[in-house]
């Protein structure tokens, strides 16, 4: 449970011509836990997810992976397979002819025949009970089919950590606790982002906020 999985170290991280998102930031995600991340728009909470994942570099510190630094494309590559980032629009990680296809997409590109990255994306779909939409188009699912079926794909790759960016934005009421339920029976390592508090409690144990001067806590209460 104290195992570090990712780290960022004395990060500062601003867009050009934009005030500084992150001076100093220090965070460790561990093994086993399950972080809610919240705060006010634009505190840089979709930044904080893209420099644990490599997407983005910052300008002073860095990212570490197993208290190793990641410091060119193999590292960014073994990160990426080990921490799965679900984004905020699934339409941007969908875009094959069918669901099963999508699924199957990251275990292909770990090295399986076919066959085996077939049974991957099935097994994957199953534990999320959606392998009914295996043969769908994923341009014809609802907004919480097309969650579950970017949270498939990412799962499939088979992760040690989950970064899931407001999971329940546009869902409806139903979608939404579909999704809740499911992500309370998965144990794996997770931070979600969410403005949705009730969410957050439902799925997480702990709790983290960005604040305007770019610094996080971790607590135990949500506040």
């Amino acid at each position: 449970m104290n195992d570090a999985v990712a780290a960022l170290r004395e990060v500062d991280f601003g867009y050009a011509d934009r005030p500084r998102i992150f001076h100093g930031l220090n965070f460790t995600l561990r093994e086993g836990e399950q972080i809610g991340l919240y705060g006010p728009n634009g505190s840089g909470k979709t930044t904080f997810f893209r420099l644990m994942t490599g997407l983005e570099k910052p300008q002073k510190g860095g990212l570490f992976f197993h208290g190793i630094p990641v410091a060119g494309e193999a590292d960014l590559h073994r990160l990426r397979c080990s921490i799965g980032f679900v984004v905020q629009n699934s339409d941007d990680q969908l875009f094959s002819s069918s669901v099963l296809e999508d699924v199957a997409f990251g275990p292909l590109n770990l090295g399986m025949n076919k066959k085996q990255a077939r049974e991957r994306a099935m097994n994957a779909l199953s534990s999320l009970g959606i392998e009914s939409l295996a043969d769908r188009p994923p341009h014809k699912l609802s907004g919480g089919e097309k969650k579950l079926a970017a949270l498939a794909s990412v799962l499939s790759m088979q992760p040690e950590a989950l970064l899931l960016d407001e999971p329940t934005m546009f869902l409806d009421e139903a979608s939404r606790e579909k999704l809740a339920y499911i992500l309370k029976g998965q144990t794996i390592t997770r931070i979600i982002i969410s403005h949705d508090g009730e969410f957050l409690r439902e799925t997480c144990t702990s709790f983290m906020r960005i604040t305007p001067n770019g610094s996080v806590a971790v607590t135990q209460a949500f506040c």
